[in-house]
């Protein structure tokens, strides 16, 4: 809200949460919410599927950069990680965009994946919605 009028800081089809699925209040720092993404490419080094697709929540949905199949439950987001790591891929952060609510917090930006099996390169505008749940931080949406 500026100057009277509403004005859109960031727009995308998805649905931000509206309140936390913690017990309280959770104080977490742009910086944090930051270093979430290298939890989760670290898991893509591991190579491991279901340590990957845990870092998602119960609700979760992935919007695959490389697949238009939606992923919306646990099954479907370990299945897409089965085919994406085979790649071996490593992810760097070059533009980070992070807001932080109560119980959730949204990174949004521009990242660039080298495909450690072929060495290609991939550049591609993200977003991860994080939601505080079972008292850790989950990806929510990715996009």
């Amino acid at each position: 809200y500026e100057n009277g009028q509403w004005k859109i800081s960031h727009h995308h089809s998805s649905v931000m949460p509206e309140s936390s699925k913690a017990s309280g209040p959770v104080q977490v720092t742009e910086d944090q919410i930051k270093n979430l993404f290298y939890l989760w490419n670290d898991a893509l080094d591991t190579l491991d599927s279901d340590l990957v697709a845990r870092r998602y929540a119960k609700d979760a949905v992935l919007l695959p950069t490389v697949s238009d199949t939606p992923r919306t439950d646990y099954d479907s987001i370990k299945d897409y990680f089965d085919n994406f790591l085979k790649l071996k891929p490593q992810g760097t952060i070059i533009d980070s965009f992070v807001t932080v609510g109560d119980g959730w917090a949204k990174d949004v930006g521009i990242y660039e994946f080298t495909m450690g099996a072929t060495g290609k390169t991939v550049k591609a505008r993200y977003s991860f919605v994080y939601v505080y749940e079972d008292n850790q931080w989950k990806i929510a949406h990715h996009h």
